[in-house]
């Protein structure tokens, strides 16, 4: 958490109420918060937000002085949010980054972030493209279906951790890849290359299904994710086998949701779910 739905989610509530804004003052809590950059944050004061927009899991916000841009990207990690002044009262601790704006619907963006697993790098473009080129597979929501099932083809791997791998597809994590795989009627283990036709079509279909539903829903609030504003994601409602091992399968099969133990544990049907299906 959170994964490519919460940071959609993140990023359209700050575009919506922050672009325009102009940057009075950025505020570092931590040096070994920025991971990039530091010695050029005074080139961020006076500094116009012209956009915001989302790679994988990460924000990028793109801000200008006059013709020369730089960029604010912020991981937003395991436990990582952006969050307005108005709800970021309520997290005064392990706020560890401030943009105080003037000019827009919003005097403050916090980075909080407790656990620390995510970072925020100051870059200039050559920077913020190397770091794309570095950290950023295919993204689920814009890949073709042909670009999608010819990336299963040459990959020899199994499904699940495919669907994880950010430097193939950004984005996807634990929650997601478990509930695509069985909407798609998919086994975690099966091997991505053996995905043939209306399986892999069904496949792509069903991700797009599951990311898109999951932004409307404001994403998945399933331990202490908030979007901007502070309000919890609703999508947690909507999964059917994240979590619920030893529950009857929402298909009606008769069997209960079973668990694989590994670096991240997958939640299956083995009926609905068989590895040897297409």
């Amino acid at each position: 958490m959170p994964e490519l739905p919460e940071a959609e989610v993140t990023a359209r509530q700050l575009r919506s109420r922050i672009v325009g804004s102009i940057v009075k003052a950025c505020w570092v809590g931590r040096a070994d918060i920025v991971r990039e950059g530091l010695s050029t944050i005074g080139w961020y004061h006076g500094a116009r937000i012209t956009a915001v927009d989302r790679r994988g899991k990460c924000l990028v916000f793109s801000l200008s002085h006059g013709e020369e841009a730089r960029y604010i990207v912020g991981e937003l990690g395991m436990t990582g949010r952006f969050l307005f002044k108005s709800a970021g009262e309520r997290f005064s601790r392990h706020i560890h980054f401030t943009l105080c704006l003037d000019g827009g619907a919003e005097p403050e963006v916090h980075y909080w972030n407790p656990r620390r697993f995510g970072r925020i790098y100051l870059l200039d473009q050559r920077g913020l493209d190397r770091f794309i080129a570095r950290r950023f597979g295919l993204d689920p929501l814009d890949v073709t279906k042909e670009e999608f099932v010819r990336l299963l083809r040459a990959r020899r791997g199994r499904l699940k951790p495919l669907l994880m791998h950010q430097q193939v597809i950004a984005g996807i994590g634990n929650i997601y890849a478990n509930e695509i795989l069985f909407r798609a009627g998919l086994h975690p283990y099966r091997p991505a290359n053996r995905l043939r036709g209306p399986a892999a079509e069904r496949l792509y279909r069903t991700m797009r299904e599951v990311l898109e539903e999951a932004i409307r829903y404001g994403g998945s609030s399933v331990r202490d994710f908030f979007a901007p504003d502070g309000t919890e994601g609703r999508y947690k409602q909507r999964h059917l086998v994240y979590g619920k091992e030893g529950q009857p399968c929402p298909n009606g099969c008769g069997r209960r949701i079973r668990r694989l133990r590994g670096e991240r544990s997958s939640f299956y049907c083995p009926v609905c779910q068989r590895k040897s299906l297409s």
